[in-house]
């Protein structure tokens, strides 16, 4: 019997995977108040590679905490998925599991944990899947990421571009629609950088899987399908 492709779903017929209109982030402590980002409308579709750009201070880790619901707009809104954001902490968090995968550029990997046992942390949380499934599914994120035979190592025994893997393995454990990346190449050099961000390029374009990533550097940048530029937390442009 021959298999049939099914046809792939129209992406117009689907919600975007991130939707802002006029957000805004305001900081009112201190003596006067600072806003962090502001009247931020956004369309970001499924499949897209996105790379946010702009000097320090510009705002871009702030707008990808928002759009992460690592934080909440002062004023304007945010959907993900066709889901509206402003519910309560407890389902913005199952949201964030369900559908958002984080890479920083500090790995945060747990020292006292395997490899393999920091990518199943996800899928631990998240309880869909049996002890044995979780497993089998660490071993194989491991493996398609070339960490096949480090699954056992701790993150000491693993140099700086393993241990980013492994944070992306960790990332993508969940199935994730949404990948968040907040400067994933600051602590790499050039050849681990750059094969992060094929990485990205491959989960987008092969995957389906929206990739925000915000970054200094331009000739990375130059690897996304669009790009965001900010200035005083406000996009300047979107090439």
């Amino acid at each position: 019997m021959t298999a049939t492709t099914l046809p792939a779903a129209s992406s117009t017929l689907l919600p975007p995977m991130l939707l802002a209109r006029q957000m805004c982030k305001v900081l009112a402590e201190g003596p006067a108040p600072v806003t962090l980002v502001q009247d931020v409308t956004l369309s970001i579709n499924r499949g897209e590679f996105v790379a946010i750009t702009g000097p320090s201070g510009s705002g871009k880790s702030s707008l990808l905490y928002l759009l992460g619901l690592l934080d909440t707009p002062t004023t304007g809104s945010l959907s993900l998925d066709g889901h509206d954001t402003a519910g309560d902490e407890p389902a913005r968090a199952r949201l964030r599991l369900e559908k958002i995968g984080f890479v920083f550029q500090f790995h945060f990997l747990l020292a006292e944990f395997t490899a393999l046992e920091n990518v199943t942390l996800p899928m631990r949380r998240l309880a869909r899947l049996t002890p044995t499934a979780q497993r089998q599914k660490g071993l194989e994120l491991l493996g398609a990421l070339g960490l096949a035979d480090y699954a056992s190592r701790r993150p000491g025994q693993l140099s700086g571009g393993q241990r980013q893997r492994v944070a992306i393995a960790r990332a993508l454990a969940n199935d994730p629609a949404l990948i968040l990346a907040d400067e994933p190449t600051g602590n790499l050099d050039t050849a681990n950088s750059r094969a992060v961000f094929e990485l990205f390029s491959r989960l987008a374009r092969d995957e389906g899987r929206t990739v925000i990533a915000v970054t200094h550097d331009l000739h990375l940048a130059a690897a996304a399908t669009r790009e965001i530029r900010m200035e005083d937390g406000r996009v300047v442009s979107v090439g």
